[in-house]
């Protein structure tokens, strides 16, 4: 299957790996195989000897550019995945689980306490986004110092993050922390070799270069995690509320066999409270909106329609075993004029 690289136009571009994208293949559709031929070969020529420090997220992005950068570069790749406290229920312990299979040098960081206490009673969701890009850039260096010669970070920037954080028009619509999150001094060059490509094209790249189907269709999970998820400020009781009912909302849609019909989902919690009953004692607790969208590109989305009864049993089971939620409610909203994700 050709892979229609989309032509880009308007963004600044210093990384070596897009240029020789944009100059080779503005004129011709390129398939996921000989992408991989090419950014391989462009990358052990970026990066020679050098050593790369990759920041893993456990979503399809970070996975991919991590299998490409160690077909590169093999034992030169040191793979660091955060738990930065806002990540899903259980998912620091499944992730380290599943990159078993790549054969890559993957080492755990636990820097809840870190993050949080950095993001402390602040609501902005620019603020926040850019917080936990420095925090992970922070993190990502004091392990580099732990190692020997540590010249570069890899990210798993694609084309979307890019766009949305500095358009043609100079206007953001919000900052990614892998991209407007980033402090303007950092100790390590950057080098991105997914920036080029749009979520369904990355994924392409994944299967040719032969990594799980479970990990290549999984939904997109943002860098900032639960973090842009949380209406307003951040504490770890939120974080376990929110992970609780995203986890009931998550597992649902794997039991009713929705999982693979859905682009993207997502629990978000509100920073409103409403009135409810509950053993016919008054109740003044959070709200939880559901959301679940389909797209190919991330830059266009439509609400998914989803059963009648699927969402009353997961609506149920959520108030009823997520203390301090009583309410939910379903994001029927399209991108644009909404974005996939509330923050």
């Amino acid at each position: 299957m050709a892979l229609p690289l989309a032509r880009r136009s308007g963004i600044p571009e210093n990384d070596a790996i897009v240029k020789m994208h944009e100059k080779k293949i503005i004129n011709t559709d390129q398939t996921p195989a000989a992408f991989v031929e090419e950014t391989v070969k462009a990358l052990k020529q970026q990066l020679a000897d050098d050593k790369v420090i990759l920041a893993l997220s456990g979503g399809v992005d970070s996975s991919v550019t991590a299998a490409l950068l160690n077909r590169a570069i093999g034992k030169n790749l040191i793979c660091i995945f955060v738990d930065h406290g806002l990540l899903r229920k259980n998912e620091f312990e499944n992730v380290l689980r599943d990159y078993d299979h790549l054969g890559l040098n993957v080492k755990g960081i636990d820097a809840k306490d870190f993050f949080y206490s950095r993001l402390a009673g602040v609501s902005d969701p620019e603020a926040k986004r850019k917080i936990i890009g420095n925090c992970f850039i922070e993190v990502f260096e004091q392990e580099a110092r732990k190692l020997d010669n540590i010249q570069w970070l890899a990210q798993g920037t694609i084309y979307p993050d890019v766009v949305e954080s500095q358009t043609a028009t100079g206007k953001v619509i919000k900052s990614h922390h892998n991209v407007g999150g980033l402090p303007e001094k950092m100790n390590m060059k950057l080098v991105e070799p997914l920036r080029p490509l749009y979520k369904n094209e990355v994924r392409s790249v994944g299967s040719e270069l032969g990594m799980m189907p479970h990990l290549l269709n999984r939904h997109p999970f943002p860098g900032p995690g639960l973090g842009i998820r949380i209406l307003g400020d951040i504490t770890p009781q939120k974080v376990h509320t929110l992970q609780e009912a995203d986890d009931i909302f998550i597992q649902a849609l794997r039991e009713w066999d929705l999982y693979n019909s859905v682009w993207q989902a997502a629990a978000i919690l509100l920073p409103v409270k409403s009135v409810g009953v509950t053993d016919d004692n008054r109740t003044y607790e959070n709200v939880i909106a559901l959301r679940a969208i389909t797209s190919t590109d991330a830059m266009t989305a439509e609400w998914v329609h989803l059963p009648y009864d699927f969402l009353t049993k997961v609506s149920n089971d959520i108030i009823k075993k997520v203390d301090g939620v009583n309410r939910v409610v379903y994001d029927i909203s399209s991108k644009p004029p909404a974005t996939i994700e509330w923050e």
